[in-house]
């Protein structure tokens, strides 16, 4: 009886649950989102050149746009599809122009998701070696100088 009453204690006291820590997975702050966008946004304005700047994270969702004063009303789609592209493919949206152009059998890439914007002006955001987002710059006369201007944003933020 005894051992019938222990067994039943222990089945019904409550039973300590060591919460386990999950690694965080890579992300990028929105501080440093908004940081890396004002910056390319700067650097464009400099330039002359009134862009919008978007960024968004490796999922694909929109974390800042910035938009200059007199930007076309184009560069808002034309930023943020560079971004998310960047963010989804994991490289810059030039180079993956120059790959699809050089290989007419991986043409298909452009149809693959109607966010995704093949112009140069997109680059990955990879932060200790992880991929945490994209940042797309759109409306300046060049796609060289929209990723230039991205890429001076990258740098601000100490993005690889």
């Amino acid at each position: 009886m005894i051992r019938n009453l222990v067994l039943a204690a222990a089945l019904l006291a409550p039973a300590s649950v060591v919460a386990q820590e999950l690694p965080a997975a890579p992300y990028l702050p929105l501080d440093l989102a908004q940081t890396a966008a004002r910056t390319a946004l700067d650097a464009c304005t400099a330039q002359g050149h009134n862009v919008s700047v978007s960024i968004v994270a490796r999922s694909g969702v929109t974390k800042v746009v910035l938009r200059a004063d007199n930007a076309g009303p184009h560069t808002v789609g034309s930023s943020t599809g560079k971004a998310f592209t960047s963010a989804s493919m994991g490289r810059d949206t030039a180079g993956l122009a120059g790959f699809i152009g050089e290989n007419p059998a991986n043409d298909g890439l452009r149809d693959m998701d109607s966010r995704m914007v093949i112009q140069a002006g997109g680059l990955p955001i990879k932060i200790g070696g992880a991929l945490v987002g994209g940042i797309g710059v759109g409306g300046a006369p060049s796609g060289d100088i929209d990723a230039g201007c991205a890429r001076t944003g990258l740098d601000a933020i100490g993005a690889e």
